[in-house]
């Protein structure tokens, strides 16, 4: 499996959960209802980062710098990461809302430039082999089994 068909299926999750989270916040009124639904999509989201930023970029650097795109992502990966640890902080249940939905803002956009842009200059510089070994890699840090 290419390692740009892993991290759309991991965002297909993830636009699940980001629903979820969403729901919750405008559905729940206890604080902590919506730390745990907060909780659970870091957990996901930042290792979904780690990946891209410890497998993709490396491999996208010699053909693209490390400025344009890949600074962006990196960026946004960092501006995400602080809204969590905002909400984390937050005690005012509206504003912790509204933490949540500037986050929630923020990583959706960032997956459409991943799906539009960063996946696709994935596809222009990276060959089918390395794709697939980087592929391989994902597997093996998210202990999945791929038969080929």
């Amino acid at each position: 499996m290419k390692l740009t068909n892993a991290l759309l299926g991991e965002h297909a999750v993830i636009y699940e959960l980001f629903d979820y989270l969403r729901d919750t916040i405008l559905k729940s009124d206890d604080i902590q209802d919506i730390y745990g639904a907060t909780a659970v999509v870091e957990r996901l989201l930042l290792s979904h980062a780690q990946i891209e930023e410890n497998l993709l970029f490396p491999r996208l650097e010699p053909h693209l710098g490390q400025m344009g795109p890949l600074a962006v992502m990196r960026a946004e990966h960092r501006q995400i990461d602080e809204l969590f640890e905002a909400a984390r902080r937050e005690t005012d249940i509206d504003a912790l809302r509204s933490v949540i939905g500037n986050l929630l803002e923020l990583a959706f956009g960032h997956f459409q430039k991943e799906e539009q842009v960063l996946f696709a200059m994935a596809r222009q510089h990276l060959d089918e082999a390395t794709l697939t070994d980087l592929g391989d890699e994902w597997a093996v840090s998210r202990n999945v089994t791929i038969n080929r």
